[in-house]
């Protein structure tokens, strides 16, 4: 918005200055409010050309964006995201309620049209930029939607809902590494059968989206396309849940017939199967190995350690779910997991971040991935996020000061060291 001039550059990063992020209401309205001017200079003064290109993409995103704009000024309008608890026949969708409402709020759904128009046309620029520096951008799709969301409203006969639109069971993983009780995400679950009908469409449609955005997707919790945790909507935890079968190789199949070869990385982490395993392989996708996991155990572990990295697998020191890699060996030190890594890295853990670092940097795998936490050190203060956990996360930020020639200079270095210039 700021290049096109709907919006004065200063007056946008004053604006961002003056927010502060620990008041998230506040940061929103003031940012929320920078929008909606620049939506209204638009419209006073946008080229013919440029109301073109608006309209343009408005038809081409409509298949997905003129529910989303829909639903996003219903909930604003109504209070609430939960659908299910609007005037029934708006949760319904019934055609009557859904064209009085349009026309009601047709300057609310322009507003959420113009703000992706423009969130499309700046990520179109970033990632042609990124491409032209041989940069590839590394997306990521949740296997489940949330169930405030346009998607299940949208289409509610793809998710497991009774007659009034409630979740009859939802998602989740029993208890693993990060949590004794497993963690309740409370996603409303598809049904697989009758997303088959119509060659999984849905998905289809998801996924090209996309492709559009990224030039490599993390599909996560690739498990629960194998087999996936389902767990009573009524429950507390996700302890007492069961294994219900997912769409398996069938799925990759059909989408693979329309989309053609999908640049997808399985996030296969967490409790496992030689099924889901088999499942990877078949589909010839890069799975993932964290060198965080591969300690706990002398047996075990060496799943995760790098000398036993395939080609076909993207390593990392540790990913946003994990502690930062300093911090989780403070923690570790002075038991037996951290006198494991200290021999495997012939390490005496003063630099212990950039000992692992070396260690993944020169395995097999195809890719290798260092949070930025890693390269400079931090310790358990900076981690990103905490599984299960709903509040606190996501707030790390760096500073430009942080990323200094010499952090370049010994990144670079390195990258050369281990063949992955």
């Amino acid at each position: 918005m700021v290049e096109e001039g709907f919006l004065d550059a200063d007056e946008y990063a004053r604006t961002l200055a003056a927010t502060d992020d620990r008041d998230l209401a506040a940061a929103r309205q003031a940012r929320l409010h920078l929008l909606q001017r620049s939506a209204a200079t638009f419209a006073d003064v946008a080229t013919a050309e440029q109301w073109q290109e608006f309209e343009q993409f408005v038809a081409k995103e409509g298949e997905w964006l003129n529910d989303f704009a829909l639903f996003t000024a219903l909930a604003e309008r109504l209070g609430t995201a939960e659908w299910n608890r609007w005037p029934a026949p708006l949760a319904r969708r019934e055609p009557a309620a859904l064209e009085d409402a349009r026309r009601e709020l047709a300057d609310s759904i322009q507003f959420v049209h113009y703000v992706q128009y423009q969130f499309a046309r700046q990520w179109r620029a970033l990632h042609r930029y990124a491409n032209e520096r041989q940069i590839r951008i590394f997306g990521d799709i949740p296997i489940f939607v949330a169930y405030e969301s346009a998607d299940v409203w949208q289409h509610q006969d793809l998710f497991h809902l009774d007659e009034q639109g409630r979740r009859t069971v939802v998602a989740g993983v029993p208890p693993d590494y990060f949590s004794a009780t497993g963690q309740l995400w409370g996603n409303p679950l598809y049904r697989w059968d009758v997303m088959s009908r119509d060659g999984f469409a849905w998905w289809v449609a998801r996924l090209r989206h996309s492709l559009e955005l990224f030039d490599l997707i993390r599909l996560d919790h690739f498990r629960g396309f194998e087999a996936y945790w389902e767990v009573p909507s009524d429950a507390e935890s996700a302890v007492h849940g069961k294994w219900v079968p997912g769409p398996g190789r069938t799925f990759f199949e059909v989408v693979e017939r329309q989309l053609g070869s999908l640049p997808l990385v399985a996030e296969d982490l967490g409790l496992i199967t030689p099924e889901v395993l088999e499942l990877r392989d078949a589909c010839h996708f890069p799975g993932m190995r964290v060198f965080q996991f591969g300690f706990d155990d002398d047996y075990l572990g060496q799943y995760h350690r790098p000398h036993s990295y395939p080609e076909l697998s993207i390593a990392y020191t540790g990913t946003h779910d994990n502690d930062t890699a300093r911090g989780w060996y403070l923690a570790n030190a002075h038991s037996d997991v951290g006198h494991r890594v200290r021999t495997y890295l012939s390490s005496d853990g003063g630099n212990i971040h950039w000992d692992m670092i070396r260690s993944v940097g020169g395995s097999a795998a195809t890719v290798a991935i260092f949070p930025l936490q890693d390269l400079l050190g931090l310790d358990a203060s900076a981690r990103m996020n905490v599984p299960g956990v709903g509040a606190g996360n996501w707030r790390w930020r760096y500073t430009s000061e942080q990323l200094t020639p010499a952090l370049a200079e010994r990144l670079a270095s390195l990258t050369n060291e281990t063949g992955r210039g």
